[in-house]
This record gives C-alpha cells, structure tokens and sequence, in this order.
C-alpha cells in the first residue's frame, strides 16, 4: 500500500461566493491556480513542501487547502489511527468503511467545534485524524502502512480526511485556515507535510521519528522534571473550599508530592481570576503562601479564554469579547462552552474571548504575571479550545490555531520562562515550544467504562469522563511523551470509598500511568487514603521515574500494538 498525490483543493470565498477549487496534478508544473489563489508545491519522497497566494487584486477567504492522495495497493479495509484534535477528544482505530466520523452522528457544531479543527459535519463514509496519521491495510505486523502527518500546527492545524474513492480510499491532507482572510497580493508558507511508508509493525517507531522531528521544529520545551503532586478536582469539583486545602495539606507529610495544585472552585467568577470568592477567605497570595509553607509548589487552574456573561472582565469590556457571525453578519457575542454549576448569568454558557484583541493580549499577559507573582508558579490553563472556535475576531487574518497560540504567548509572556504551563482541554497541534506539559487524554472517573446509554451527545461517547477511554489515550498518545511535552495521563483514582472501580481497575490504571512515564497526580480526599493507596503511588511513582528517564533518552514507552 502506498499514496500517490494527484489532486489539490481549495475551498475559498470571495465575491463570488464560497466555492471549492480543483485542479489535476498534471506536467511538471509546481504552482497550481484554484480560482482566485495560486498554490505551489514542491514533492518528494518523503512528503510535501507548500504555499498559497492571492493572486487576486482583493482579499480572499480561505478555509482550507488540500493535496488529495489515491491510496493505492491497499488489500484489505484501510484501518486509521484517528488522532483526536484536543487533549480529551479520543485517539483510535478505525476502518473505513465500518466506522463513522462522530460529526455524521451528531451533526451538532456546538460540540463539534470542540473535538475537530473544522466544526462542519464531515463527509457521510468520511474519516478523519488532525494532525496526524498511520493508514493501514490490515492489523498483522507485515501488513503495509503510512505515516502522514503535519511539521506543526502554529500557523493552521492540519487534518487528514480519509473517504472512498473511484479507485479505491483516497486521503485529504487538508490545510485547515478555518477562514482566515489572505489579503491581495500575500503569501502563506503551509506546514510542510512529512510522508513515511513502512509496515504495521513500525507505526510506534514511525510516530516518533515524526514527533521527534516536529518537537525540534517547534523547540518543544521537553526539559521541565517529572511531576508528583495532588489536585483538588476530583473529590471537590466545583465546591472546593479552602478549608478542603487545608486539610489535605495538614494530611499531605507522608505522600510525595512535590506540586498542590487548587482547580476549579476557588475564583469569583469564570473570567475574574485575581479574586477569591466566598468558601476562600484568603487571597491568592495567601492560598499560595500556606502551600509554600508546606513545601510544596503551589499550582492553580484557569481557564484563560473563557469568560462568564456576569463576569466583571465581560461586563466592563464587551468589546474583548469574539462575535457570533451568521451570514457575515455578527449578531451577539460568542458562546464558546457550556457548564451549568458555572452560571454566570446565561445558564452556563461562557463567552470566548478574542484573542487576536490587542488589549485581551494585555490583559492575559498581566493576569499570568499577577497570578506568578501572588506565588503560583504552576498553572493548569483549561478549556483552551476556545478561540479556535468559528466566529468574528479583531484580526481576520489570523487563523483558529493562530488565535489558539497568541493566548498561549500572551500567557507564557506574563507568566515567565521558568513557569510551569500545563495545558488541558488544548488543540495540541498549536502550543509546541510553550507548554511544558498536555493533558492527552480524556478525564477519568471513578468508573471504568460507561454504557451506550450514558452518551450525552451521539458519537461522542468517548471523550465522556471514564478511566477506560483516558487509559486508550496514554496508549494512543504514548509517543508525543519528551518529544513534545510532558504527557499528563490525568490523575490516579487510589480511593476505595465512593468508587466504581474495583481494585484491579484502579491499579490497572495506575501502573499504565506509571509505566508512560507522565505526570502522576493523586486527586482524592488523603483523609480516605489508607497505606494500601500510598504504597500503590510509590509503586507508581518508581514506574514512572523510570520509564520518564528512558523517555529522555529517546526509548520512551511504546504501544507495540498500536494498529
């Protein structure tokens, strides 16, 4: 099996309306007109390199730009490891032909634009992976397979889209610009894409030649030391008090943990960061003064990009916030995510702020440095999908992952070099070189798996909190480990009060966090914690020094059975 490159796509608007452009790959040409953008290629044996022009007098829209690959001498259904688009949105198999895009299933742009660079419903018998991919035609070790993958994700995300042909599967290497505006006259260098064929066997070693290979293009920050530490989420969620902080810290002696890190619960409001509310007496700076005491590193969580409709960061400036656009036409703000226990005066719905906005630039800027300097050094930034999302920002010509990565700059520009950024719920393609750590997987829960029933948005099963469907991510994911980031697995699940899991389960997945080599965070209440627990994080955390030490030299854990 291999692919041959015969088509290049362009999907744009302009005067004349949105349209897709085709043209063949035919002579010896490199530079391809698509209506009114000229797109220029350069192929060889191990990939592609290109870039797009307006070569009309007047700017253009572009969504995207594809070069389209026959798949050819396939023998049997191609299978695809579907890589998902932000840290919990699933990474799988799949077999064309068999499997479904969860889009076709939902067909709701809302969640959609969560879990894919494109929220658009997909093509019915479609298949799609960002990022990256292995193709295969069958699941034995002899059987053929291709890597296809993008250099990076700092200028545009990139999708792979694979479907039925005339001649058999075909796949989109897709551009994804999400309708950034290239004005008269300019040019956009694309990530290059890298191109490998091998066989079934080597689909782990070839995911890490690729990431290796875009960890030094992006200088991934690799160097950050392996991280042991407690989070209050899990036991406390939303209704964390301060006093829960000090308990387990008062608790906390006998655990290693080397981080003590407050999530969600703590803040006045989804957008006022620098302000505590009612169940923590203490400021910011307090809070992080009796984790320091401890010695401990103090860690918290944001989620930078959202803000509440009550918040005091929406209401004295509606004009940081993006637009909701129909037709063109912005018709109120733009509603990024929904949370309900959030409230903040929409039932939930939180507003996306716009961060091509040179003043929301200012303002994250300051709120990281103020966070830093109240004494958290440690920051957990969520919900950082936001920006990516399909509407009205202040710079046109920016792209989705563009808009991702200068919220992220602004961040790591008022938080320091020697902060410690963690993203979660991240498009992961755009923040190589400023996080020192991803979240890569699903959250988990104190179950296992969920049944058919318990899918609260058809197709979407998998990204649902449960142990299982964040263990097949460290696996899926295992590769991207020291050569992109940190892996962060999500936390262990030690309890055995309140909990779905049997003890196999929870030591099921504690040794295959231990054993990635990423992040092993405890998220239970210590007081429910008996030796039983403790020995099984020290069990963990011997694991995971070790397997991380062979991740630093290259021989990270390997799912050897990936496909």
């Amino acid at each position: 099996m291999r692919v041959l490159p015969f088509r290049l796509e362009a999907e744009v608007t302009d005067a004349l309306g949105t349209r897709v452009e085709v043209a063949d790959l035919e002579g010896p040409g490199r530079a391809f007109g698509l209506g009114p953008v000229e797109v220029t290629i350069e192929l060889h044996d191990t990939g592609l390199d290109w870039s797009i022009a307006n070569r009309a007098d007047r700017a253009v829209r572009v969504r995207s730009v594809s070069l389209v690959y026959g798949v050819a001498g396939a023998r049997g259904p191609v299978r695809m490891l579907r890589n998902g688009y932000q840290s919990w949105s699933p990474s799988s198999v799949a077999v064309l032909g068999e499997d479904v895009d969860p889009s076709t299933l939902a067909d709701l742009p809302f969640i959609q634009a969560v879990h894919h660079a494109d929220q658009r419903t997909a093509r019915p018998g479609e298949l799609r992976s960002e990022w990256v991919t292995v193709l295969a035609d069958g699941p034995r070790a002899t059987d053929a397979a291709v890597l296809l993958g993008f250099e990076g994700g700092d200028r545009h995300d990139g999708t792979l889209r694979l479907a039925p042909g005339v001649d058999g599967a075909e796949v989109w290497s897709q551009a994804f610009l999400g309708d950034a505006e290239l004005a008269a006259g300019a040019q956009r260098e694309l990530h290059p894409l890298v191109v490998e064929h091998g066989r079934v066997a080597d689909a782990s070693p070839m995911l890490e030649r690729w990431a290796d290979r875009v960890g030094r293009a992006g200088d991934a920050r690799v160097d950050a030391p392996y991280q042991v530490g407690w989070c209050s989420w899990y036991q406390y969620f939303h209704d964390v008090t301060e006093a829960d902080i000090a308990a387990n810290l008062a608790r906390a002696d006998p655990w290693p943990f080397e981080v003590f890190q407050v999530d969600d619960g703590y803040q006045a409001a989804i957008g006022d960061w620098l302000a505590t509310n009612d169940r923590f007496p203490s400021d910011l700076s307090g809070l992080a003064s009796s984790i320091r005491a401890s010695g401990r590193t103090p860690g918290l969580w944001l989620a930078p990009f959202l803000v509440a409709p009550d918040s005091e960061v929406a209401t004295m400036h509606p004009d940081w916030i993006a637009r909701h656009v129909v037709d063109g036409v912005a018709t109120g703000p733009l509603r990024t995510w929904w949370n309900p226990p959030w409230g903040g005066g929409e039932d939930g719905l939180m507003y996306g702020l716009d961060t091509t906005h040179p003043d929301v630039a200012a303002h994250l800027e300051a709120v990281a440095a103020a966070v830093v300097d109240a004494g958290f050094p440690y920051l957990k930034l969520d919900f950082t999908f936001s920006p990516a999302v399909d509407g009205g920002y202040t710079d046109p010509s920016r792209t989705p992952a563009e808009r991702v990565r200068a919220g992220f700059q602004a961040i790591r520009r008022g938080a320091g070099d020697d902060a410690f950024l963690l993203g979660c719920g991240v498009p992961l393609a755009n923040v190589v070189g400023l996080v020192d750590a991803n979240r890569i997987g699903p959250d988990v829960a104190p179950v296992w798996s969920l049944e058919p029933s318990d899918e609260l948005v058809a197709g979407y099963l998998g990204g649902q909190p449960a142990t299982a469907h964040a263990f097949t991510n460290t696996l899926t994911r295992a590769f991207m480990h020291r050569r992109l980031w940190l892996n962060d697995p999500d936390c262990l699940m030690l309890r055995s009060e309140d909990t779905g899991l049997t003890p196999a389960a929870a030591r099921t997945w504690a040794h295959a966090v231990g054993v990635s080599g990423g992040m092993a965070l405890v998220s239970d209440d210590l007081a429910l914690l008996g030796p039983h627990a403790r020995v099984l994080l020290e069990e963990v955390v011997a694991l995971g020094w070790s397997a991380d030490d062979e991740a630093r030299s290259g021989r990270g854990a390997r799912c050897v059975d990936l496909l």
